[in-house]
């Protein structure tokens, strides 16, 4: 039996806290909130528990995990060799949504890293996380709380919806802040190169320490024998039931290919929703239309990505078609996303 408790993340019940952090300690699991996504978390220093992850999600055995800290100083004990970069990055972004990848330390299990020599690491900026983290005295490994290929849970009726009966217990923190994953960025070479982008965004990276790359796989489908060193790169991720399409180009054609692919999907009897945003939302005559955000704030894009995907699960779509996005700032997050949820479909307007 799965127990549900609510918290208020600026002040969450201590009581509560310890009792998650006594289950994560004896070897169960926890889905908790971030400020990114919620996430399924077993302590990292047990492979049995670690183990458990696996099963619930129904995840890969080598899509690698991350583990989560609450102290500046675990670092040292679950990574070697950290560059002075990462210092750098840890005092401008830490507590916050960035994993850093570095060698790992023997104390970290094999199963966490799907047996490579390098490891993930966060520190997340949630109060509830962060305080659950610090008191069960351990560092917490813990990917998006989500049956895996499923948009990522951005609210506990998410986690509550896919994963229930097969966690401990499931923390009610609330909305998530960011509502994307973290940013993970290699550290392990002489220029650190982005394999996930997030609310970290490469320009943020790039003031803090000068030079930074993407790797190509942000940007496309990736080979099927890719070994991945990050969550989320070889994977189909974030799908709903739909199949989804992005239509790019010109904003006024994309309005117009998708009211044009609308009207066609309709009188081939399916049903089609719209992923539009609040200066497009009215131009659509036909579909579920859902608005995702408001394009002059693309955070709120990305805090609402993930929902909103859902939500066309809620109404028995067949189809999506999703306005595509600029690949600046935070809109590289959100347009990687959004393409492993299509599976890579595009339509050009």
């Amino acid at each position: 039996m799965t127990k549900i408790v609510k918290l208020d993340r600026e002040n969450p019940d201590i009581g509560l806290i310890d009792e998650a952090a006594n289950i994560l300690i004896s070897g169960g699991l926890v889905a908790f909130p971030t400020e990114t996504v919620y996430g399924i978390g077993a302590n990292s220093l047990n492979p049995d528990a670690v183990a458990k992850i696996f099963i619930a999600k129904g995840r890969p055995q080598d899509n690698p995990l991350i583990l989560h800290i609450a102290e500046f100083q675990d670092l040292f004990k679950y990574a070697k060799n950290v560059p002075d970069n990462a210092l750098k990055m840890m005092e401008l972004f830490w507590p916050g949504p960035l994993t850093m990848i570095f060698e790992k330390s023997d104390i970290v299990p094999p199963i966490n890293t799907a047996g490579m020599d390098t490891v993930a690491i966060r520190m997340p900026s949630n109060t509830i996380a962060h305080t659950l983290i610090k008191r069960a005295g351990i560092p917490v490994s813990a990917p998006s709380a989500n049956l895996s290929g499923k948009p990522s849970p951005t609210d506990a009726s998410h986690v509550i919806n896919d994963l229930y009966g097969s966690v401990d217990m499931i923390i009610d923190g609330g909305s998530c802040d960011v509502g994307v994953e973290s940013t993970v960025v290699d550290m392990t070479g002489e220029i650190p190169i982005i394999l996930r982008p997030g609310g970290i965004t490469k320009e943020m990276i790039m003031n803090a320490i000068g030079s930074v790359e993407v790797d190509p796989i942000v940007y496309k489908k990736p080979a099927k024998d890719l070994r991945p060193k990050a969550p989320g790169m070889k994977y189909k991720h974030y799908s709903p039931d739909a199949e989804v399409f992005i239509v790019k180009g010109n904003l006024g054609d994309v309005i117009k290919k998708i009211q044009e692919l609308t009207e066609f999907q309709l009188n081939n009897g399916k049903k089609v929703g719209i992923m539009a945003t609040e200066q497009t939302c009215e131009k659509y005559r036909n579909g579920v239309v859902l608005v995702v955000g408001d394009r002059e704030r693309p955070e709120t894009i990305a805090k609402n990505l993930f929902n909103c995907l859902r939500e066309f699960d809620k109404k028995g779509v067949d189809i999506v078609y999703a306005e595509g996005f600029d690949y600046s700032g935070i809109g590289l997050a959100i347009m990687n996303r959004l393409e492993k949820a299509a599976g890579y479909k595009e339509i050009i307007a």
